[in-house]
């Protein structure tokens, strides 16, 4: 019998370390560190421009970086022979805006990826489409085009997609912001659920309620720096940085 590694648990999903990135002469990420570890759900939040969406997207090489290294799953993102079309099929990822496919049926575009990518057989992929479609209660909706769906409605089949190659780990980049209102919580319920059935997930979001709700640790970032890297807990209750109480006071005023 192999010997347990004892560390096995505790080593991150997601691990980022010492990552600057620049545009032309402008520094957009500067030095961050932080990790995932598997069944985290890690909130990362901030003012605008200070770097949330550009950190998320570095982590499945959507955005390349110039110093530092990333590691998912022990994946080196950076390394030279990585498989990147392989590591991001794993790293599912959720954008602001659906990027669904308009002219494929809402079961195609769940199926697509599953066939071109995995290999999956059609009769297969169309199963697990239709499974994970009742998971965000649009069962009815298959057959639909995503032009024929509310915004609430495509995201959430845009998490169905997500889900659909099996993903280890689930990146969100601001899921909620091109929503109207009334739309935001039932993307939101799908996040809840997702978290509480032990899904891994980094999560960009002004959505303090449901960082309070499900997060077990937020990052803070402002001007390309994490400023703040705290349990739940600590970061709303008892926030370090002046930058972070700052911007706690405008946000939970609301």
């Amino acid at each position: 019998m192999s010997a347990i590694d004892p560390q096995a648990s505790t080593k991150p999903m997601i691990a980022i370390d010492n990552i600057s990135k620049w545009y032309g002469p402008v520094q957009v990420l500067n030095g961050c560190t932080t990790q995932v570890t598997k069944g985290e759900v890690v909130v990362v939040c901030g003012p605008s421009g200070s770097g949330k969406s550009t950190l998320i997207k570095t982590v499945n090489a959507l955005e390349p970086i110039q110093k530092g290294a990333i590691t998912v799953d022990g994946i080196g993102v950076q390394a030279k022979g990585t498989n990147l079309p392989k590591l991001r099929a794993r790293v599912g990822m959720v954008f602001q805006h659906f990027e669904l496919f308009p002219h494929l049926s809402i079961i195609d575009n769940l199926m697509l990826g599953q066939c071109k990518v995995l290999g999956r057989a059609k009769d297969d992929a169309h199963d697990r489409g239709l499974k994970l479609l009742g998971r965000v209660g649009l069962s009815a909706h298959s057959h639909k085009y995503p032009g024929q769906l509310s915004g609430g409605q495509q995201q959430r089949v845009a998490i169905a997609r997500a889900l659909s190659m099996n993903p280890i780990v689930m990146l969100f980049d601001e899921p909620t912001s091109a929503l109207d209102p009334e739309m935001v919580g039932e993307v939101l319920d799908v996040m809840i659920e997702l978290a509480r059935e032990g899904m891994t997930m980094m999560v960009v979001t002004h959505e303090m309620g449901f960082a309070r709700k499900v997060a077990n640790r937020v990052v803070f970032m402002d001007r390309g720096e994490i400023v703040e890297d705290a349990t739940k807990d600590d970061f709303f209750d008892k926030p370090r940085s002046e930058r972070a109480q700052t911007f706690l006071s405008k946000i939970l005023a609301h």
